[in-house]
């Protein structure tokens, strides 16, 4: 008995540990397929269970988006507006250029193409909205947040841009401290919960026959997403080379490095020393590469923005909800400004924009908790051309830093 007890400890010690090295991504991954395993199997009161828990964590990220607002933007704001001058001012004007551009094309080629996939795919006909397939919990928990999202959005930038201006820097600490309180619930709390909430979003799909049809739309639109993450470093890497007046091919080859290290680590911040490293060798100036680099780090994240725009888009031509340019614009141009929340753990950038979703394309619990999965399923690749990017607007700075300086 003894020896099966050791047995046992040592078995679990080792799943623990298994579980512990790897990376969201193959957590992610690994929960969907269980999901989808556990939902055609498992009986109907199992699948209420998990729905139990589901709604529960869904209802607890309801009331944790206001936070993540107020703790990530608004030491963001205050921290860009501390620093400002005329180098602060031209890249974060560039970043956000990029991400709104980036934006823009993800639109453009989504609204152009996902009608005809979706159409192909039987979707929308046989798709209408996946709560009315899911199975109902035992029981909810109502968790409303303390504010709004827009209240939070509004007091954020409020907030930031005062402790921007005042004398003294006990609000901006205030604040800092927030953020690393948020960040803690996030990188302890909600991300190791994340893989086990999209295994019971998963079971709920496939046990309510939904999740065949998901998964095969998502797949082509995954495609179509990396496919636009090359198209847009190529248009970025262009134009850098038009304004360095260097060979745009032999800048994106010695940034190969940033990207696949990205790729691997699944965080823009992580993979720092390999960005500027490379920045270096495309001939950018020390002062501007160690400036611009770790800045466009939280700031520039036109790969993400390209995924949450097309898997939104997806998303909502699934549900037969509008996806027009008047409703999405304005969402592009939010969400270029929200991904200066975004923090520096993988998924952060799903998590910082969920408030958005929410209060400006009318995402529920459930559409949300689809969007995360969807997103964290291919960040890696999301990450690569943010910190790729990162090197384009650096030699775009350079040259024009340069110019002004003359």
């Amino acid at each position: 008995m003894c020896y099966l007890c050791m047995v046992q400890y040592k078995t679990n010690r080792l799943w623990g540990n298994i579980m512990r090295k790897l990376g969201l991504l193959p957590k992610v991954l690994l929960a969907i397929l269980l999901g989808i395993g556990t939902g055609m199997i498992a009986p109907k009161m199992v699948i209420q269970g998990l729905a139990t828990f589901s709604g529960l964590f869904g209802n607890f990220l309801s009331f944790v988006i206001p936070l993540i607002i107020i703790g990530f933007i608004a030491p963001g704001i205050g921290e860009i507006g501390r620093g400002a001058g005329r180098l602060l001012g031209l890249t974060t004007g560039l970043a956000y250029l990029s991400t709104i551009i980036a934006g823009l094309l993800a639109y453009l080629v989504s609204a152009i193409l996902f009608p005809g996939i979706l159409e192909a795919s039987g979707a929308s006909t046989s798709y209408a909205n996946p709560e009315e397939a899911l199975t109902a919990p035992f029981f909810t928990v109502d968790m409303p947040p303390v504010m709004g999202v827009m209240t939070a959005l509004m007091l954020a930038f409020t907030l930031g841009l005062g402790a921007a201006v005042i004398p003294g820097d006990a609000l901006q600490k205030v604040m800092v401290d927030l953020r690393t309180i948020v960040e803690k619930l996030i990188s302890s709390v909600i991300i190791p919960l994340l893989p086990v909430h999209i295994f019971c979003v998963f079971s709920n799909l496939a046990h309510g026959g939904e999740v065949g049809m998901i998964l095969s739309v998502f797949a082509k639109v995954f495609v179509i997403i990396i496919a636009l993450h090359l198209v847009y470093l190529f248009i970025q890497y262009t134009v850098a080379g038009q304004f360095g007046r260097k060979n745009p091919f032999w800048l994106m080859k010695n940034m190969l490095p940033a990207y696949f290290t990205a790729i691997g680590t699944q965080s823009s911040a992580a993979t720092i020393p390999v960005t500027l490293r490379q920045t270096r060798k495309n001939k950018v100036s020390d002062k501007i590469a160690d400036f611009v680099i770790p800045l466009c780090a939280t700031i520039h994240l036109s790969g993400s923005t390209i995924t949450l725009i097309c898997c939104s888009m997806a998303v909502m031509m699934l549900n037969g909800m509008s996806a027009s340019f008047s409703l999405m614009f304005p969402f592009i141009l939010m969400l270029g400004i929200t991904m200066i929340a975004a923090p520096g753990v993988p998924g952060g950038a799903v998590m910082a924009s969920l408030g958005l979703l929410e209060s400006m394309l009318g995402f529920d619990t459930t559409l949300n908790s689809l969007m995360i999965a969807l997103y964290i399923a291919q960040d890696s690749f999301g990450t690569a051309c943010n910190v790729t990017g990162d090197g384009a607007l650096a030699v775009i700075t350079d040259r024009l830093s340069k110019s002004e300086t003359a």
